[in-house]
């Protein structure tokens, strides 16, 4: 197990170098002169303007310059918000719990819900509940969180108001944003569930459960579906992920506060300190979220850490 993890982390270190490579690249693939983007807004002189480049040392060659900023990131220094003159590690440590709970909170109603809904239409298959249970992860998928999220909104808070359409922090302000985000992935997550279902259903060893004489429910929570759920935790991982990222568009149509409209915030403000530091917070997230997937599939799984 330890030369398996041992494995996936040294896997993982030229996948970080990648993502450190692209979020540092961000400055010089934008067209124009960034440090003139970042103060068009103001009146300015030639001599702001090299002070500019010099605080942020876009004289120096690019490599010194990525050597600074590696070395600056592991010492938890991105440098300092241009807007706020803050920073940045600060600015999005202080909104990153909002956004870690909306998407772990997307996540937990997406995995219950998809999974009920995938066990019932594998139980009963053909059935009216199987056709009515992938009518609606088809909708699910098809349909976008922002739109859905505008959709919450306009029944649970303007007609009926049950719950409060804009903010974050309690559980009135969390149930709406989850909803909108995790419908997508319960639906993807259903859908997996099923066809897995029906795979494991139709194996020897459950047939040979049922002649023994078990119940049903026994065959299924205890034989079926903890077979099952091995190759849906990988999507448990791929999708909170997406859920992380996802939370940018969320968080901007509930005016939630968190990393993702921090990240909006940045782009209109054309803050790119703070916009390359909640880009790389983001990709660094997704990276480590399928690296403990990994160990976690082959803790269930021992096959894996033996190939």
């Amino acid at each position: 197990m330890i030369r398996y993890i041992s494995a996936r982390l040294l896997a993982t270190v030229p996948v970080v170098f990648g993502v450190t490579i692209a979020v540092f690249s961000m400055l010089y693939l934008i067209p124009g002169d960034p440090v003139k983007m970042m103060l068009s807004e103001f009146q300015t002189s030639p001599e702001q303007i090299a002070r500019m480049r010099a605080q942020l040392h876009l004289n120096d060659p690019f490599f010194v310059q990525y050597g600074r900023f590696v070395w600056n990131g592991l010492h938890g220094n991105l440098g300092t918000s241009i807007r706020d003159d803050r920073p940045v590690t600060q600015e999005i440590f202080e909104v990153l719990p909002q956004t870690v709970q909306l998407a772990v909170a997307a996540l937990a109603l997406s995995s219950l819900l998809g999974m009920a809904l995938g066990i019932l239409a594998a139980l009963r298959q053909n059935s009216w509940v199987d056709i009515g249970a992938m009518t609606l992860a088809t909708l699910g998928i098809s349909m976008p969180s922002f739109w859905l999220g505008l959709i919450l909104i306009l029944i649970f808070s303007l007609r009926l108001e049950l719950l409060p359409a804009a903010g974050g922090g309690d559980l009135p302000h969390l149930i709406m944003p989850a909803v909108a985000l995790g419908l997508g992935a319960a639906a993807i997550i259903a859908r997996l569930t099923r066809s897995s279902m029906l795979d494991i259903l139709r194996t020897e060893f459950v047939t040979t459960a049922r002649a023994k004489g078990l119940t049903g429910r026994t065959v299924v929570l205890r034989h079926a579906l903890l077979n099952a759920l091995i190759p849906t935790i990988t999507i448990f991982g791929l999708q909170f992920g997406t859920l992380l990222t996802g939370t940018v568009f969320i968080e901007t149509v509930f005016g939630r506060p968190g990393l993702g409209r921090l990240a909006i915030q940045a782009i209109l403000n054309k803050d790119f300190p703070l916009v390359q530091g909640s880009v790389l917070i983001f990709a660094l997230g997704y990276v480590v979220v399928n690296l403990l997937v990994d160990i976690v599939y082959a803790v269930v799984d021992p096959r894996i850490r033996y190939q």
